[in-house]
């Protein structure tokens, strides 16, 4: 059973109408007790991290969700979700979940030229992945150059390169599915990236717990 970690940072109805179109089971829930026997979580997200931190402390997800990745099932993190994974949020300054190493930078903090070059910010509509670091479960059946929907202005940095699966070029090399042991996280939203997106989230359904 998949659970939905709602915790109100942001429309998630998208995410489950997703997984119904699948024929997946799914639990959606603002309490942590309901999701404890799911074998596999979804944490979404949109938004502000700073307001996402807050959210998730005063719904107990955010002991909940460190619990829960230390039993080795299962965690996909998509969009905000994919990014307060991390240590550490240039968004409010926000010390987030810690659960992978690494930080979240705004496009200028990376490249303070990146808007005069001609790229808008936020990083909005479609863009191709390209695959590194070998193979990733999530990924399985999905070839180079296919397409997803992008909806942000903060990238992820990894502090170590090779939990990076694939990337986005949008002036800079962009990671956008991430795999550092039981976790894995799309920058992209595949619930809003139609046959490529609902691949991703068969292939987290079908992973061995």
């Amino acid at each position: 059973m998949i659970g939905i970690v709602d915790y109100n940072a942001g429309n998630i109805t998208s995410v489950a109408r997703a997984l119904k179109s699948l024929g997946m089971e799914y639990i959606l829930s603002k309490k942590p007790s309901d999701l404890k026997d799911c074998d596999r979580l979804i944490f979404p997200g949109v938004g502000d991290a700073a307001y996402a931190m807050v959210q998730l402390k005063e719904t107990e997800f955010d002991t909940f969700l460190k619990d829960f990745v230390k039993t080795g099932k299962p965690l996909l993190g998509i969009c905000l979700g994919s990014q307060i994974i991390f240590d550490f949020s240039e968004e409010g300054n926000t010390e987030c979940l810690g659960l992978v190493k690494g930080k979240i930078s705004h496009f200028e903090s990376l490249d303070k030229d990146i808007v005069s070059k001609g790229f808008k910010i936020p990083h909005m509509g479609w863009n191709n992945l390209t695959l590194k670091n070998g193979d990733c479960p999530l990924l399985k059946g999905l070839p180079e150059n296919s397409d997803f929907y992008f909806v942000h202005s903060y990238v992820i940095c990894p502090e170590s390169d090779e939990v990076i699966k694939a990337t986005a070029d949008y002036g800079i090399k962009v990671p956008s599915v991430i795999q550092s042991g039981n976790i894995f996280a799309c920058q992209f939203h595949p619930e809003k990236s139609g046959k490529a997106g609902l691949a991703i989230l068969k292939n987290f359904g079908d992973l061995k717990c």
